[in-house]
């Protein structure tokens, strides 16, 4: 099968990323990347706004290897739609160190909810995000929570901040645990006083949230590569401080739909300020992910 899309390809990584100076814990996760392509065997869904070039499983695994991370948790992106192939070819060939979390429709059936979780996909996608054509009902979401808890998955929802206050509080009904991804895309120009970073946190006081520190290089509206991202650092920082046992952190690799490409060496560098002790960078990257994203006993580090 050919892939009909016919328009130009935008690069959204670094070729050659910077190597770290943070040397990564053992059995470190990146709990956030994308993987698009090859066409030739997984074609792009029509009607995308923005189409990538090809960031194939094979330069996610050389980049893991440059910066020190053992495994990882792949997101299917709207890039390849419903059609989960992609993620669960890297899953499989990752031999364990690599999950996956679906997209799907909200009527999917038992049947694929059940296939996907025995191909290692740890839990399903839903956007409530403008630029990327968000339009699912929240109340549908919640009526799949019940159908998640039966297959062990949950929910990940990618959402404006400004959602915090309606789709977030809604999901507080959730059946099974939910992930809020890169920091619910809150204005780190605002600071941790604004009212959608408050209302983030009050999400957070309930034990069955989490939210992943990723998105650092995107909530500053000013942001570029070299910058250190010193306002998202913050508020990741802020999170990671007052709910350590219930973040995640990922590079968002290749970084589709950005305003700039950033350094993935930079943003590896950039949780020595985010978890600035061995315990806290210990229980970010390693313990959280494990018990949330549940590795397989070969890879677990406990």
């Amino acid at each position: 099968m050919t892939d009909p899309v016919a328009e130009p390809t935008v690069q959204t990584y670094m070729d050659a990323p910077s190597t770290p100076r943070l040397r990564l814990p053992p059995g470190a996760c990146d709990s956030h990347v994308h993987v698009f392509g090859p066409r030739a065997r997984f074609p792009y869904a029509p009607g995308n706004r923005s189409v990538p070039a090809e960031a194939p499983k094979e330069r996610l695994f050389a980049l893991h290897k440059q910066l020190g991370v053992e495994r990882c948790v792949v997101v299917q992106s709207i890039t390849h739609g419903f059609d989960n192939r992609v993620v669960e070819d890297t899953i499989k060939a990752g031999a364990g160190r690599y999950l996956g979390v679906a997209l799907v429709p909200v009527d999917v059936p038992d049947a694929e909810l059940q296939q996907l979780a025995s191909c290692g996909f740890r839990a399903v996608r839903f956007h409530f995000m403008k630029h990327i054509g968000g339009g699912t009902q929240v109340d549908d979401v919640l009526a799949l929570t019940p159908r998640l808890a039966a297959v062990d998955m949950h929910l990940q929802v990618h959402f404006e901040s400004e959602c915090v206050h309606t789709v977030g509080r809604q999901l507080l009904r959730s059946e099974v645990p939910v992930v809020i991804d890169h920091m619910g895309r809150v204005d780190a120009t605002a600071g941790a006083g604004h009212a959608d970073f408050q209302g983030l946190m009050s999400l957070l006081d309930k034990p069955r949230m989490h939210v992943k520190v990723s998105g650092i290089d995107r909530i500053e509206s000013s942001a570029r590569a070299g910058s250190g991202y010193p306002l998202g650092v913050a508020l990741a920082r802020e999170l990671v401080s007052r709910f350590p046992e219930q973040c995640v952190w990922g590079l968002d690799w290749p970084h589709p739909n950005h305003t700039h490409v950033p350094d993935d060496g930079e943003l590896v560098d950039a949780l020595a300020c985010i978890a600035p002790d061995q315990d806290a960078l210990h229980k970010l990257v390693v313990e959280n992910p494990e018990k949330l994203y549940r590795f397989p006993s070969r890879w677990r580090t406990r």
